[in-house]
């Protein structure tokens, strides 16, 4: 399941950017942070947007299936 969340429900997190990001020419793509319970995930572009909360299970049931594609 995804749900929105807004920037203020959001506890201080610490955000990564995967290595495949490239910050030189300012288009870097998401940022992925970890919450009790969720893994939120933003556009690193624009931080007015809200970010993505996914559930562990969902989260490791996409990055197995990015892995294998």
């Amino acid at each position: 399941m995804i749900r929105k969340t807004a920037a203020e429900e959001v506890p201080r997190l610490k955000w990564f950017k995967s290595s495949y990001s490239d910050s030189s020419d300012g288009h870097d793509c998401v940022e992925v942070a970890t919450a009790s319970g969720s893994v939120r995930v933003r556009d690193s572009k624009d931080l007015s947007i809200s970010e993505l909360a996914f559930g562990e299970s969902a989260w490791a049931g996409f990055v197995s299936y990015a892995a294998d594609c």
